[in-house]
């Protein structure tokens, strides 16, 4: 019986890139796993070299390109966001006039106190007003008025 090196290789590859996705979990080799496994059923019909690595690398390439965003998407629909994340998009009160040229404003969300500042420069909000966390940047919350 003999042994085709190329197929061994190939599976050796396999493996080894399904055991640093299994450690991982972060969707990073499986692709590149796809590929091997193809390289290696065309190395056990008895494909030439060449043919296999164009093989593994556009199998691997399509893999990522065509399902990667979609696996991520499924992936992280049970993200939880973290506190920041979560005030993305939300309203808060303003409780110190936000003016950036002064470099003052203070809005009041889900019960805390944030710095503030309008996301465009030249915009003074008043206290009271209500606004739309539009970013966060470091520290700070970007707002523009609701």
């Amino acid at each position: 019986m003999e042994i085709n090196m190329q197929a061994v290789i190939w599976l050796a590859i396999l493996v080894v890139l399904l055991a640093v996705e299994a450690i991982t979990l972060g969707l990073t080799t499986i692709w590149f796993a796809g590929g091997a496994f193809v390289a290696f059923g065309m190395a056990i019909a008895g494909a030439e070299v060449l043919p296999q690595i164009i093989a593994f690398c556009v199998v691997s390439i399509l893999l990522l390109v065509l399902t990667r965003p979609t696996a991520v998407k499924w992936l992280n629909k049970g993200h939880v966001k973290t506190n920041a994340e979560s005030l993305l998009q939300e309203t808060a009160v303003v409780t110190e006039t936000i003016d950036n040229l002064a470099n003052k404003g203070q809005v009041q969300v889900k019960g805390q106190y944030w710095t503030a500042r309008t996301y465009q420069a030249n915009q003074i909000i008043e206290t009271g007003k209500t606004v739309k966390i539009k970013e966060i940047s470091g520290v700070k919350l970007i707002v523009e008025e609701a």
